[in-house]
């Protein structure tokens, strides 16, 4: 009989050898059900690898050299983006970053607001910031 890995296990080894940061628990459905992956990812945050961002959200941690804090490995906007890509929304322009890029303004857009095509109701969020959404029509 061939031996057979717990479901910790490789959600751990998926974590590590994937060249991104963010995972949402759709990731891992071909591991196992909903409530198994849960339970595995809370493991991993015990564990310190992830960050939970967010309802169903995940992000690999990084330790800080200067606070010895855990970090996500990404910015906030990054994690928003990727996220939300994964869950089929398209990312837009915002009205700010389209009138920077056209040159209607010179005030750069702080990149916490993100356009979205459609309205979303995810709160992504890690140590009192949080991402809010801007609907855009394209």
């Amino acid at each position: 009989m061939p031996y057979s890995k717990s479901l910790i296990k490789d959600i751990r080894e998926r974590i590590q050898s994937s060249s991104e940061a963010t995972f949402v628990v759709a990731d891992f459905a071909d591991l196992s059900d909903r409530d198994q992956i849960l339970r595995a990812l809370r493991g991993l945050i015990q564990e310190e690898l992830l960050l939970r961002v967010g309802y169903g959200v995940y992000v690999r941690a990084k330790r800080s050299r200067f606070s010895g804090k855990l970090l996500p490995e990404t910015d906030l906007r990054s994690i928003a983006i990727t996220a939300l890509r994964k869950n089929g929304v398209r990312i837009l322009p915002t009205r700010c970053e389209q009138a920077y890029n056209n040159g209607e303004s010179t005030q750069v857009p702080t990149g916490i607001v993100i356009g979205v095509d459609r309205r979303v109701n995810r709160k992504i969020s890690f140590n009192g910031r949080t991402v809010q959404y801007e609907l855009v029509t394209a």
